[in-house]
């Protein structure tokens, strides 16, 4: 009966009660295990196969995903060279309790190395040359750490990791301000529209003033600062920091190289025995005076306008003393981002060199319950005994298991099987046993050829890809020769395994099908030196340079027989044609007046652009 005041049937009190003990099961499984244990199959046992269960699973997973999503914190630091970058990761995980010592940049003795600095080069030069992904829990969220390479000449490397982030750390060295390659990093965040957050190191050493410091970055960035840690003092007097938000000071004593530091103590602004704790009568005043101008001269701080990128929050400390770094790491667990939605591919050619997010793309929502997630960075050889490919990939939405099938977009839907998978902590890898979900990354080996920066994998009906990634155009150039001919296999390899990481390029004369000498195109000369250090220690073959004049290079995306006719009409002069691995043609120049001659005169007949990414398998079979 349906008529509310009549007693229900037999029928419908069963169905009445078996919906009410499995919704009563399912709050239980809630309120004892959580709400992924209440998305399991089991928690809707009361009323199997029915729709009301499935309905209920389905309700219960989709809130599970997204409290996994909010617990993710994805984070990505940048800086100039030895502004502490590598010192203060490895702080985020001693404090973070991935490790129970804090490794050297340049270790010395029995000291431990640092954990993201993993290849040989780095050890010896002191130098972080390769983005390395850092995953742990701490203080119930799961944090993911992408530490990148500082020098100029890995710039592109550090531009892809950014693409993965969902938070930047701007490391500011204090005694030096604002650096060259800061200002790069911080505009690319800013294309990325990602919150970013300011942390001012070397508190321990003499420093400019916080105000100077302040003031460069609001002239310079053109973005707002809101101070959250206030030092102190600087150099030998530096005693702690300012927490402005509760008006509270922590006054550190120096722990042990490579522990955590021991909090003297913690103590109110208006407490009566700061100033003697602090035991410097003009540290105090000068506290007090700089606690009065900041709350009448900065602005405070604005969640939605650090969402847009339009706000910094300013953190002062010491990496290296461990000074602020917790302080720091709970900043960032309370007010950074969970994984946001991710843009798809507009097909903007702006965005492709820029990297400029609009806020106008059609994104994907985290949690979307289809999976999807790119590759932002290979690396060979994390295993040298086995000379392996991994592939680092974002998880951008939807739940990855290991075994998940899914779409490769760039192969036109090519169904793939992910059989192995695995969670990254520097060079240590293990494997994937449990879910990884949106703002994670998984590490996907993969076969020569198979994989590509920027690919993007998915399931689900609607075939996706992702936004690009920004891209260089190389500027150095090297014949690269094998003095050792009885190891022509392992050099081929060598070459081959490492310039599929995208780090450096492969150009070859026209028409050369194999057994030519490879062309290395790089941004700079330091990458030369990363192949051959890594052919040597990965590969026990050596390399010798022969350096080229050209500086510049363009593909022309319009093909061979639009290049060779501008050729014989005479209007490329002083420009050598190469091919890439792809057989597209490729023009090098010796200058940029040579560049911009060609650019106006046969630009955009033959689609000169300073980048391009790996073709899809419809482009391979047009070219063919």
């Amino acid at each position: 009966s349906l008529d509310p005041c009549s007693p229900p049937t037999p029928v419908l009190s069963l169905a009445l009660s078996l919906v009410t003990l499995s919704v009563s099961m399912w709050l239980s499984t809630i309120a004892t295990h959580g709400w992924a244990a209440a998305a399991a199959p089991s928690a809707t046992a009361a009323a199997p196969g029915s729709a009301t269960a499935r309905h209920i699973r389905r309700v219960a997973m989709d809130v599970a995903l997204a409290d996994e999503v909010e617990r993710r914190r994805n984070l990505a630091i940048i800086s100039h060279p030895d502004a502490g970058k590598t010192t203060l990761t490895e702080k985020l995980l001693l404090y973070g309790g991935a490790i129970s010592q804090a490794g050297a940049v340049k270790a010395k003795g029995e000291q431990r190395r640092a954990t993201s600095d993993f290849m040989e080069l780095e050890q010896q030069r002191g130098i972080s040359i390769s983005s390395t992904v850092l995953s742990y829990e701490y203080d119930g969220k799961q944090v993911n750490v992408l530490d990148t390479p500082g020098h100029q000449d890995f710039s592109e490397d550090t531009y892809r990791t950014l693409a993965a982030a969902d938070n930047a750390v701007m490391l500011v060295d204090a005694a030096k301000g604002l650096e060259p390659q800061t200002r790069k990093l911080f505009e690319v965040a800013r294309l990325r529209r990602l919150p970013l957050f300011t942390f001012v190191n070397k508190l321990d050493r003499p420093s400019l003033s916080p105000y100077e410091l302040i003031d460069q970055i609001e002239a310079e960035f053109g973005i707002s600062c809101c101070p959250l840690l206030w030092p102190v003092g600087s150099g030998d007097r530096f005693r702690g920091v300012l927490e402005r938000g509760a008006r509270r000071v922590h006054l550190f004593a120096r722990g042990e190289r490579g522990k955590k530091a021991e909090e003297a103590a913690v103590v109110s602004l208006d407490d009566d025995r700061l100033e003697a704790l602090i035991g410097d009568g003009e540290l105090h005043a000068q506290l007090i005076d700089d606690v009065e101008m900041l709350d009448g001269l900065t602005d405070p701080l604005d969640l939605d306008r650090l969402k847009r990128g339009e706000q910094t929050p300013v953190l002062f400390g010491s990496a290296m003393t461990n000074f602020g770094v917790q302080l720091l790491l709970d900043t960032l667990m309370s007010l950074g981002s969970p994984p946001t939605p991710r843009a798809l591919d507009a097909g903007d050619e702006a965005g492709f060199t820029s990297g400029e997010l609009t806020g106008d793309e059609e994104t994907v929502e985290p949690t979307s319950e289809d999976f999807s997630g790119f590759v932002f960075k290979l690396q060979a050889n994390t295993d040298p005994k086995h000379r392996d490919r991994i592939a680092y990939v974002r998880v951008c939405s939807g739940r990855f298991e290991k075994g998940l099938k899914v779409k490769h977009s760039r192969l036109r839907g090519q169904q793939l099987t992910l059989a192995q998978a695995q969670t990254l902590l520097g060079a240590e890898r293990s494997t994937l046993d449990g879910t990884s979900y949106p703002g994670d990354v998984v590490g996907i080996p993969f076969s020569p050829g198979q994989m590509a920066i920027g690919d993007t994998l998915y399931t689900g009906s609607r075939r996706i890809s992702f936004a690009k990634i920004p891209s260089f155009s190389p500027e150095i150039f090297a014949r690269c020769i094998n003095p050792t001919p009885s190891k022509y296999k392992s050099f081929n390899k060598g070459i081959e395994q490492l310039l599929n990481e995208g780090a450096v390029q492969q150009l070859l004369e026209r028409g050369d099908t194999g057994g030519g000498v490879p062309i290395l195109a790089a941004v700079g000369p330091l990458q030369l030196e990363v192949v051959s250090s890594r052919l040597s220690s990965e590969y026990s073959v050596e390399v010798q340079y022969e350096m080229m004049p050209q500086t510049q290079a363009r593909w022309a995306m319009a093909g061979w027989e639009e290049v060779d006719a501008v050729l014989s009409e005479r209007k490329l002069l002083n420009v050598k044609t190469l091919e890439d691995v792809y057989g597209r043609p490729v023009l090098l120049f010796t200058s940029g007046w040579t560049l911009d001659n060609a650019v106006a005169e046969v630009g955009e007949r033959l689609q000169l652009r300073p980048y391009a990414l790996a073709p899809d398998v419809q482009e391979r079979r047009r070219k063919k």
